[in-house]
Formats: C-alpha cells, structure tokens, sequence
C-alpha cells in the first residue's frame, strides 16, 4: 500500500555532480486505438505525448492511415499500424489482428493495456487478455452502438461491449454522462468509471477571433456567420445542419452558413442546400479548423451521437456561443442558458430556433461563450488529463500517486 508513502524531499545535490546512478525501470504501455484520427484519436496522441519520459514507455497500434502517426512518432512515441485493423467487423482479419496484437503483447512485455474505441477496445482488451497483462484498461470515448441503428446490431454490439468487460481493470470515460451510461448498459460495473476530461491542443485554439475565413468567403463585418467543424459523415447529421441554415434564413436576413471538413455526404449536403435554396460554403477538410471556427457567430453541433466531441470542446475554447445537440456527454459541457443552448437530435426547426435566439441577443451570446472558454480552460488541457491519468495508472500498479510524491520525482508535466 502506498497511499501514506512520504514526499520525496528536495534534491542535496544535482544530478550532474553525481556518479553514474541506474535508471528507475520504466512502465510499458501499450495504447490500442481502432482509428488513430478524429475525436478519439487526439484524446490518444496527447494522452501518448504528455506522459513522462522518466516514468513510462509508450506504444501505439492501430489502423493505419491518418495524419497522426507521424507526430507521434516524432514525438518520441513507438508506433506499430495495423494494415489488416478494419473499423468494420471482419472476422478474418479481426483474427490475424489478434493474432498480431498476442504476439506484440508478448514480446513487449507491456505492464499496461490501454484501448480505445469500440473495433480496438475489443480487439486489444482480447488479446492482453489472452497474454494476462497486468493491467488492463479501456477508455468510453463515445459507444459503437446508438439508437439509428437496426435493433439487431445494435443488440449485437452490446454483447460485444459486455462480453469484454470481465477482461478489464479499470474504465475510463470522457464525460460524466457517458461514464453513466457505460454503468446503465452494464458495460461497466458500477463504481468503477473514472471521468478523465478529453484534453484538446490548446496551442492551436485562438484567443481571439480570426479574420481569415470572412476574408475567404469574402463576407463583410455586418453579415453573422453560423458554422460548424466536423466530418461530413452519418453521425454528424450535416443534412439537418443544412435543414436549420434553411430555416434560420427564412427567419433572419444577412446570415452565412459554413461547414469545415471533408467526408462522405458532401455530394448530399450540396445536393440539399440547392434544393432548399440555402447557399453553404463547404471549405473541405483544413488543419487549422479551430483557428477558423473562431470566426463563426454561433458554432453548431447537430450530431445524432457524440461522446464529447473534440470540436465542441475546441469550440467552447475559442469563446464561441454553442447550439448543439443534446446527446450522449454533450450535455456535460452545454449547460442552457450558461455556456450554449440544447436541441434534441434529427429536429432541425428546433436547432434553428436556438441558434435565431442567440443571433437575436448577442450580448447573452458573448457571455455563455466566455463561460464556456472559462469552463473548458481550467479542466481540458493535457497537462491536467496526464496527471489524471497517471493517477490511474500508479492506483493500478501500487504506484507513488502524483499527489503523494514530489512532481519531479512522478514525472507529470503540469501546468497552472
């Protein structure tokens, strides 16, 4: 037990005048991810980057493709891309991935197993099960399952989710509404779901409004511009995005609709906005999104499902007044009337009304988009997400906890 270990004390001499002295053994982990891109993605690339050089050894593996490896890579971070890792369900090549994965376990030697997402939660939590890994958890970035689905698969998926569950530690969820449902779908015991916050780059999110993208659509001062960032997929709903901008133009004059991302229903999207008359600048997909989103008056999320959504949270960073749906952990960061405004999902006259509101009192506007910047600033920078998490993983192991010992002696890089 090491809950009352005492404080490492100060340093009597420094390390340069010392004699050559051992290295503490590190901690292995290994993360797997299903696709190392989006939302879940970045949680795992500034989970994998943030931790402690000193304290851990970390790994990635999962589908290749997406800009990510690279960075992680450079980052000092071991990375193994799967090329037979599919997101859909492929049971052979789902067997020669845990095939792979047993054999990447095994040589390494990983005290830790950490996965993420649905395809790679299960996958991964098989195989350190097969390897009897020490310590093994799964991270609830959002659910493979949700209620536009066939009842059979999604009562397929659940038994998948459920049939794991035995095999891991520890759980960890990205919102405390989605650490609720992972209990109530029993994919989870009850008391067992820690909450760590999705950190975000905060680096890369603006302070301030950036012009450009008004610049770009040649938009003046006068005209309110109504955006969103995401992929243009099923899940994002872009359809009803396109449905509200129409309603919203029917209501209120000199308004300018955006979307930022690239996805497989652009076609779709182009195809509705002409037939509802309502012009939408689709910008493609675009490194610095959340640079441009700052620009955006109202900044919506019209998702069906959504664990927490890295745009939301990037979003509420940059000060923007939020409308998005309340589904899944969106209502964890959405608070009416505080930091944005809430509209049941697939209703788009409703997501209209919310996002005339805010067009109509600017002011208000303007004050839940710094409570949401104030909110999001004290909790979802990596530092603290690191900490949280090396918390987790020194529980497991028996581990000196950050909060028992010296910061330079667990290695977390925190910031104020």
């Amino acid at each position: 037990m090491t809950g009352g270990w005492p404080a490492c004390p100060a340093a009597a001499v420094g390390e340069e005048d010392l004699p050559p002295q051992p290295a503490v053994p590190r901690v292995k982990v290994l993360h797997v991810i299903t696709r190392f891109w989006a939302g879940a993605g970045g949680n795992t690339l500034l989970s994998a980057l943030g931790m402690s050089r000193d304290r851990y050894e970390v790994w990635i593996t999962g589908c290749a493709g997406g800009p990510l490896w690279a960075p992680a890579a450079a980052g000092g971070v071991t990375v193994v891309p799967l090329t037979r890792l599919r997101e859909v369900i492929s049971p052979l090549n789902d067997l020669i991935v845990v095939w792979q994965l047993v054999r990447l376990i095994r040589r390494e030697r990983f005290t830790i197993v950490h996965t993420h997402s649905a395809k790679g939660g299960f996958l991964g939590r098989i195989a350190a099960w097969l390897c009897g890994t020490p310590v093994v958890l799964h991270t609830f970035h959002g659910f493979s399952f949700h209620d536009h689905m066939s009842w059979r698969r999604r009562t397929g998926y659940l038994l998948l989710e459920r049939l794991v569950r035995p095999m891991t530690d520890a759980f960890l969820a990205v919102a405390p509404l989605v650490a609720r449902e992972a209990v109530e779908r029993r994919l989870a015991p009850p008391g067992k779901v820690t909450v760590v916050p999705s950190a975000i780059d905060m680096g890369g999110v603006p302070d301030a409004r950036d012009g450009r993208l008004r610049k770009e659509l040649g938009l003046g001062d006068d005209v309110r511009l109504v955006g969103t960032v995401g992929r243009i997929d099923f899940q994002k709903a872009p359809l009803d995005f396109v449905r509200m901008a129409a309603a919203v133009q029917r209501l209120r004059q000199g308004v300018a609709f955006v979307m930022v991302g690239d996805g497989p229903l652009e076609d779709a999207v182009r195809t509705e906005a002409e037939r509802l008359g309502v012009p939408i600048n689709l910008t493609g997909f675009r490194a610095d999104a959340s640079r441009l989103a700052s620009s955006f008056d109202v900044f919506v999320i019209s998702s069906l499902y959504e664990g927490l959504g890295r745009a939301l949270t990037e979003a509420l960073a940059s000060g923007r007044p939020v409308v998005a749906t309340a589904v899944n952990g969106v209502p964890d960061l959405v608070a009416p009337g505080r930091t944005g405004l809430l509209a049941p999902p697939a209703d788009p006259e409703v997501l209209a009304a919310n996002v005339v509101w805010m067009l109509d009192h600017p002011e208000a506007a303007r004050r839940m988009g710094q409570n949401g910047r104030a909110r999001v600033l004290g909790s979802f920078d990596q530092a603290t997400m690191c900490g949280l998490l090396d918390e987790v993983y020194s529980g497991l192991l028996g581990m000196v906890s950050p909060a028992a010992g010296d910061a330079a002696t667990v290695g977390v890089r925190r910031t104020a």
